[in-house]
């Protein structure tokens, strides 16, 4: 696992909050309730959607940068 990767169980979801946030699911998250507390699933989710947000806002600010110069 790379640093900054999630364990192979978590890259499905992670990579499905990235992406299509709004397609998850009750089930999505009860597939990892055996493994992984409420807590970290919390953690796991906001960290997901706090660095979607980041990715998302850095590149409109680049965009921004090269249409105003």
């Amino acid at each position: 696992m790379a640093r900054g990767e999630p364990p192979e169980e978590l890259r499905a979801l992670v990579d499905k909050i990235r992406r299509r946030a709004y397609e998850v699911t009750d089930e999505d998250l009860d597939a990892l309730r055996a493994r992984y507390s409420e807590d970290e699933i919390f953690e796991l989710v906001v960290a997901t959607v706090v660095g979607a947000a980041d990715l998302r806002l850095r590149a409109g600010l680049k965009a921004l940068e090269e249409a105003c110069g």
